[in-house]
């Protein structure tokens, strides 16, 4: 999801409409894990959500950008049928006016295919999920979500099928990744947020974050922000196999003060810990996932620049954007509001340099796992940041509003589309 300002225009879009045992000792298996076939380079995918485009860039080192696809090529008809239709254009216009910040939602999260050749993507204005051609900049398949925005989505450890949130209709759907086909779906909490598959792809876990587009931000007021759980269920028959309720472990930690709504989230590499970030909070929370309870809590600066008005935060989330390198030493958090980026040592939880950045919204892992790279959607561009200094290594100028950065891969020999 993208910031959005507050008042009452945000309401329209509200108005408008056994497993943690089985986790543990397990192996998480990331993107960047996916079978690479000869010919391909590794590459990152960095979602422009105002521009409608994807700016691929190196994985490692000074993030060069090698070129740009544009993931709204239908652009023309999309719009024509969204205005020809009375409901489809008050949700269109309340993501506008809502989380857009006064700009459509053109592109929340994408993962190329397998083979390279595909870039498949989630358009929240669009409610849809399209696979784009890289070579062509064409259209392979739509699918259109139940509801009336698309959201986060994630990969199958083999990277052949992928979940995407239907945030309005309390949805996840599963789809194939090369043919666009739906291989099942499933029910989960109010605003269904980030997906994360674990077990090697035996299960899949959906973070539901609740209404995020109201002011009612103030803890009294809590209670209006919906039903927030993670549900846990089996990839294979979709299948619910679990529900946590981050309230009661909330609870029992002695932070009762703390909201339920459980935003990014990072596993250590065995699964048997669970990293998460929650609204209206600078800093992080870790869950045991074997023993079922939230085992320690680390708060991060405050910038004393950003506003205590907790309205005038992005979707309720002071930060928003947490990864971890691949031993599990370090964890890389995004301090949204606070406009900085941290590498915490995760033994002890002491945070390193507080990096200067503009409105970082997401932290994801560089392909050679070496740092974290943090998209800076104040500023429009992508840093990367030293797992062991924890200081700023390289940054490069992307599109309009980077969100979702994801490694991926396209043709070793790729610069762009044809024609483009």
């Amino acid at each position: 999801m993208a910031p959005e300002h507050r008042g009452s225009t945000r309401m329209l879009l509200s108005l408008a409409a056994a497993v943690a045992l089985a986790v543990t000792g397990s192996t998480a298996v990331s993107a960047s894990a996916q079978p690479k076939s000869a010919g391909l380079r590794e590459v990152m995918f960095v979602g422009n959500n105002w521009d409608g485009t994807a700016d691929v860039i190196k994985s490692t080192g000074d993030l060069a950008r090698i070129g740009r696809i544009n993931v709204i090529p239908d652009k023309d008809q999309r719009l024509t049928e969204i205005y020809l239709n009375p409901i489809k254009l008050a949700f269109f216009l309340g993501i506008r006016l809502g989380p857009g910040e006064g700009h459509d939602q053109f592109v929340d999260d994408m993962y190329s295919t397998p083979d390279g050749s595909a870039i498949v993507v989630s358009r929240p204005s669009f409610a849809d999920v399209v696979s784009i051609d890289v070579a062509t900049g064409k259209v392979n398949w739509r699918f259109p979500v139940s509801g009336f925005r698309a959201d986060h989505m994630a990969v199958s450890p083999d990277g052949k099928r992928v979940a995407v949130s239907a945030s309005t209709s309390n949805t996840v759907h599963v789809l194939d990744i090369v043919t666009g086909k739906q291989l099942g779906s499933f029910s989960a909490g109010d605003k269904p947020h980030e997906n994360v598959f674990t077990d090697g792809g035996k299960y899949l876990w959906n973070m539901s974050i609740g209404e995020v587009n109201t002011a009612l931000d103030d803890p009294s007021m809590d209670w209006t922000k919906g039903d927030r759980h993670i549900t846990v269920v089996d990839a294979t028959t979709y299948r619910q196999v679990k529900v946590i309720d981050m309230r009661e472990r909330l609870d029992a930690f002695g932070r009762k003060d703390l909201s339920d709504a459980v935003r990014p989230v990072a596993f250590t590499p065995d699964e048997s810990k669970l990293y998460f970030q929650v609204s209206f909070f600078n800093g992080f929370l870790e869950y045991d996932v074997a023993k079922d309870k939230i085992t320690r809590a680390k708060t991060l600066p405050k910038n004393p620049e950003t506003s205590e008005d907790r309205t005038t935060w992005v979707n309720d989330s002071r930060h928003h954007g947490l990864s971890m390198s691949p031993d599990g030493k370090k964890l890389c958090v995004a301090g949204t509001m606070d406009d900085y980026a941290t590498v915490v040592d995760r033994e002890s939880l002491q945070e390193g340099p507080l990096v200067p950045t503009s409105k970082p919204y997401w932290a994801t892992v560089s392909g050679d796992g070496t740092a974290c790279v943090v998209s800076e959607s104040g500023a429009d561009r992508v840093t990367a940041i030293d797992f062991a200094t924890g200081e700023k290594t390289a940054s490069v100028s992307v599109g309009d509003h980077p969100q979702r950065v994801r490694i991926g891969h396209v043709a070793a020999d790729w610069t762009g589309p044809s024609g483009s």
